[in-house]
């Protein structure tokens, strides 16, 4: 049985979005706990070196563009990837201080921030593929 095309495409953002999923939350990580760098900041880095990185994965596996545009291509997809990264910002400062892991877990390890984050990624993932699919790697015909 084949996938549609959209389901198809879905799946490699998906794993695309994983690849940069470790990049963002490493990052953020690193940058939160090491470096010690605000963590609405850390988070907007991590999410904008990620975002990079799925561009260019994206163009290449997933959309397979040929466009010769690609200056104007990634500005479309970092818009994109821009609007996804203030509704992450947002998710993840609406949700991190509603206490959304029971108290009992240990708290040292700031785990409101980091299920707000799962959850903001999980919703700006579908944006960002809808957007793209229809801003960014539109097919001309």
């Amino acid at each position: 049985m084949e996938l549609s095309p959209l389901i198809t495409k879905f799946f490699k953002f998906g794993v695309v979005g994983a690849s940069g999923a470790v990049i963002d939350f490493g990052l953020t990580a690193l940058c939160k706990g090491i470096l010690g760098i605000p963590e609405l900041l850390a988070n907007a880095i991590g999410f904008t070196v990620a975002a990079t990185s799925n561009y260019f994965f994206n163009r290449v596996w997933t959309w397979k563009s040929t466009s010769k545009e690609v200056g104007i291509e990634y500005a479309k997809f970092f818009f994109v990837s821009l609007i996804g990264l203030g509704l992450n910002s947002l998710i993840v400062f609406l949700l991190k201080d509603i206490s959304i892991v029971p108290r009992f877990v240990d708290t040292s390890l700031d785990w409101d921030f980091w299920v707000a984050k799962i959850i903001a990624t999980a919703i700006v993932t579908v944006w960002n593929f809808l957007a793209n699919n229809i801003f960014t790697f539109r097919q001309k015909h």
